[in-house]
């Protein structure tokens, strides 16, 4: 992989948490995703910040929504992970499985 298609720690999340709600994956979704599984709060800016950086590797892309059918309703822009970006998530957490096999987690030394 070139050294700037490495992922950080909360790329990693970004991308699986499109991952795993497919279609229904935009700011908020990925908000709440975020939130109950890794346990990590996150601003919508934040989210919004490393969505475009993942874009920008290829790693992401977008669609966005007609309105929504209500009174003032607005579109959404959904995400979803690219073939490029599936790869590079399985390379970053079969890294990090490689990195902490083994390791006692919990105990400070």
């Amino acid at each position: 992989m070139p050294k700037g298609d490495f992922l950080g720690e909360f790329e990693v999340l970004i991308l699986a948490a499109l991952q795993r709600l497919g279609d229904d994956a935009y700011a908020v979704t990925i908000k709440r995703e975020l939130e109950k599984r890794a346990k990590r709060p996150a601003s919508l800016g934040a989210i919004h910040a490393a969505l475009g950086r993942l874009a920008d590797k290829g790693f992401v892309t977008f669609r966005v929504s007609d309105p929504l059918p209500i009174p003032g309703g607005r579109s959404r822009k959904y995400a979803m992970i690219t073939a490029a970006g599936a790869r590079a998530l399985r390379h970053s957490t079969d890294a990090l499985a490689r990195m902490i096999d083994g390791l006692e987690l919990g105990s400070a030394r």
